[in-house]
Order: C-alpha cells, then structure tokens, then sequence
C-alpha cells in the first residue's frame, strides 16, 4: 500500500495544506486582541459553531477506529452517540444559561466560583496535561494512516500536520479554528458519504446480495443485554450497559467539563444560539456515528469472501477502512478522502491548542502571575503558548512510535487526567462545600481507583483478590464515582458542623 498515491492525490494533499494556512493568514487580520483569539469576538453564527463542536467531537480516531470496531463487533458504539441527546438536553438546560450569564472564557473559572482556587488549579492542570496525550494520539494515529499511503518515514509526516496545525492556529485564533473546522467537517462528511454509497453499490448488488453475510454474523446488534459490567472475552459481547454508563459520563465531561468544547458554543453572541449550536452538533455527530458503523458492517460484507485480507496481512478492524482507501477509491477521490481524515485530526489539534493556550493564560498567567497583563501582552502569551504546546504535543506523537498499545496509553491518559474533571463540576453544580484537604483527599481517591482499574489487569493467581474486572471503557466513570462519594461525604460532615455551630 505504500507510496501509492497518485500525482494528482499528491497535488490535493499539497494544496489543501495551503488552503489552510491561508485561512490562519487571512483570519489574522480579525485576531487583534486576546478575546478575538479565545472565543472570535463571540461573533460565530450557531451553524459554524455547531460544526466546530461537532468535529471536536470527531477525529481521526472516530474515522478509522468506528468502522474498525463495527467489522470487528457489531453496533455498539451507537449507543454511546444516543446517550448524547438526555446529556444535551441537561447541559442546554442548566450549564449553559450560567456560563453565558458570567460570560466565561475558560470552563474552570466556575471550579472557582464554586469549590474555591484548589478545584480551578486542578482541573486547569488536569486539562492542559490531558491535551498534550490527545494531540499526540490523535497526530499519531492520523500520520499512522497517511505514511501507509506516502513514501515518508511516519516522524515526518508527524511533524509536517503538527506543523502546519500550529501555524494556522498561532495565526487566526478561534475565528480560524472555527471556520477551519467548518471546511474540515464538510470535506469529512463528503469522503466518508462517498465510501458509504460505494460500499452500497457493491454489497446490495447482485442476486446474493453480500450483505446477508453481515445478516447472518449479527453485526447490526446493539450489544449484550447482560446485567454485567466486567470486561467481556470477545468485543462482541460488550454488554449495552457499559456503553450507556460510559456515554452518559464521557458527554457530560465533553459538554460540561472540557475546555474544547464550551469555548467553542461560547464563541456565539447569544445563549440562544449557543444551545443551538450544541444541538446541531449532537444532531449531526449521531447519524455520522451511525454511517461510519454502516461502512464497518459493509465493509465486513465486502470482503465477506475469498481471503483477499488475509493475503494483505489485515489483521485488526482498524486497518481495513484504509486498504478499501487504498485498493478501491479511485485516484483524486483517494486524496480527498485522506485529506478527509487529516481534516479530522487537525480540527481536533487546532482546538486543543487553542484552549490549552487560553486556560494558560487565564488559568494562571492572568490569575496568579500577572493580573494586569496588557492586551498586546496577552496576544504574545496566548501565541506563545499554542507553540509551546504544539511541539509538546507533536514531540509526545513521536515518543508514541514506540509505544506498544496506543490505545492502553491513551485509556491511562484519559483516564488520570481526566477521570476527577467531571466529579469536580458535578461537585460545583450541586454546591457541594469542601476545605481544600478534603477536596485533594477526593481527587487522590479519585485518581487511585483509576489506577488501579487501569493497572490491576491479569494479576497473578495469588493476587486475584485485588485484579479490576471492569470494561476498560468505565473506569474513568468509576473514578468520577469515587470522587463523588468521598466528596459528598465530606459535605455532609461539614454541613452538620455548620448546623451545630
């Protein structure tokens, strides 16, 4: 498969790379100050930001590892798309009002409103830390793909995306993310529609249509209705309970808790566009969901005969969308679609770095460091930091080559740094009270029930006693629950103390 792209697949590659410097030059005429950078002036129209939401929603990940697991399994991860809808109508209901009323920036300026500075610093940090490992998973994974499709080394094509990201973003702020992400999500969208009605064409053909192949090996199954939460031997088996739990509490961080997606529904003029912005997101990411499972399941049909993968070496689901890319999709299409693919890395990059930069600066430069920072200061800062933590990022892609199971380093990633943000807001909404040793007790906890549910895996006999048996997916939410029990214990004790005195 490698080096097989075309000169005019080459061409599209080249010129979509330019397009998107272009627009960071064009929009860097717009970002004069430090809130134009961080939320565009609050003059995004509810339909591009509802795009911007959506793709952040979206990566290279979804484009590769979501048809991976529908050829592997089954439709499972639906359910993780539709526990989206109750969690939008929550966050529309109750955290958007408050965020627009305070005309926030950064997300973690409310942690301190409610729970006090120790609860901002933490989750400001977790925040930041965590964005480091998505970019570097997410510039992984998207050079992965392309350097089976370019005669480049993938440290290359790593540090050539991770580049041409930190440029347009440096440039053009959040205008620029946004717009850009607007371009991406519509090049995203084609390529991946395209695929579908191809793959259509082929496996609904015929007087034995090959689809019945997917019939017959129950691939449109939702999962195991099984009262059970324990990790199951095969994908297949995924009980629907676990993707419900995991649904409702990865929505809630996204909405509620991380910096990526509320600066962007923050980016509008009104609250009213805002909850219309999240619904346009959540309304399109659910059939995409659905389109990218369909490509996994027709994908399994069409290959459903003969032992064409195997004489390929495909082993795993992940790596079978991209050799249909690249045996099947005439040239042109190939590049678009690739270009596709790195739109849906980069629109994820460009964001965090845009937010890591503005929780740097409001978080702690602005907040303890510098209160009366000038405005052109500030545009020095809020740069700078996009740099530094675009080659902290692009650097930590690198370290990735290396790494054994990206998808283990990215649970433990996910799961350390992010597992106690969604505990902390839920703490902040409910007006829980905590001194600041109880509240770094919570956290502790919090972060040791991650651990173990990360680490205690496939323990020795004599340590049975003590091994983690959850789905993997679940344990950032067992960390959250932690937290919040231990925390709501701790209320308790002081609210009783308060009645007493």
């Amino acid at each position: 498969m490698q080096g097989n792209l075309s000169a005019i697949d080459i061409g599209i590659l080249i010129l979509y790379g330019c397009v998107l410097i272009g627009m960071g030059v064009y929009y860097t005429r717009k970002c004069r100050t430090a809130e134009q950078f961080m939320v565009a002036g609050r003059s995004i129209p509810a339909w591009a930001a509802g795009l911007a939401v959506m793709s952040a929603y979206t990566s290279s990940i979804s484009y590769i590892a979501t048809p991976g697991k529908a050829f592997d399994s089954n439709w499972n991860p639906i359910i993780f798309s539709l526990c989206i809808l109750p969690v939008t109508w929550l966050v529309c209901k109750y955290a958007v009002p408050y965020y627009r009323k305070t005309q926030l920036i950064s997300v973690y300026s409310f942690l301190e409103d409610r729970l006090g500075a120790w609860g901002r610093v933490y989750a400001a940090l977790a925040f930041v830390l965590y964005m480091i490992g998505r970019v570097a998973v997410i510039l992984y994974l998207a050079s992965l793909l392309v350097s089976t499709f370019v005669p480049w080394n993938i440290a290359v094509v790593i540090i050539v995306i991770g580049l041409i990201t930190i440029v347009y973003t440096l440039l053009g702020g959040m205008e620029a993310v946004i717009w850009t992400d607007v371009m991406q999500s519509v090049i995203m969208i084609a390529g991946i529609l395209f695929c579908a009605v191809s793959l259509s064409i082929h496996v609904f053909s015929g007087p034995e249509p090959l689809i019945q192949a997917a019939i017959d090996n129950n691939k449109f199954s939702f999962g195991s209705l099984k009262f059970t939460l324990a990790s199951q031997e095969h994908l297949f088996d995924r009980t629907i309970w676990v993707m419900i739990i995991y649904g409702i509490t990865e929505a809630l961080r996204s909405l509620l808790a991380d910096q990526n997606y509320v600066q962007k529904y923050c980016s509008v003029p009104t609250e009213r566009e805002a909850k219309r912005s999240i619904w346009i997101a959540m309304l399109i990411y659910i059939p995409l969901t659905a389109v990218f499972l369909y490509i996994g399941t027709t994908l399994f049909a069409f290959y459903s005969q003969g032992d064409e993968l195997v004489q390929a070496g495909i082993t795993k689901g992940d790596q079978v969308f991209p050799y249909y890319i690249a045996t099947q999709v005439p040239a042109g299409l190939k590049g678009l679609i690739i270009a596709a693919i790195v739109a849906a890395a980069m629109s994820t990059v460009d964001s965090a770095l845009n937010c890591s930069a503005t929780v740097l600066l409001l978080d702690f430069h602005k907040r303890y460091f510098n209160p009366d920072i000038s405005e052109r200061a500030s545009m020095v800062f809020l740069r700078l930091g996009t740099v530094v933590w675009g080659l902290l990022g692009t650097g930590a892609a690198l370290l990735m080559i290396r790494a054994k199971s990206i998808l283990d380093v990215w649970w433990q990633i996910s799961g350390i740094f992010g597992g106690a943000l969604l505990g902390l807001f839920l703490l902040a909404f409910m007006r829980v009270r905590l001194r600041l040793w109880q509240g770094l007790v919570s956290i502790a906890v919090s972060i040791a029930v991650i651990s173990w549910g990360t680490f205690a895996r496939d323990l020795p006999a004599s340590w049975q006693w003590a091994q983690c048996d959850l789905d993997r997916i679940i344990v950032g939410a067992t960390g959250t629950g932690a937290l919040m029990v231990v925390a709501c214990l701790f209320g308790l004790t002081n609210r009783n103390r308060d009645v007493q005195t």
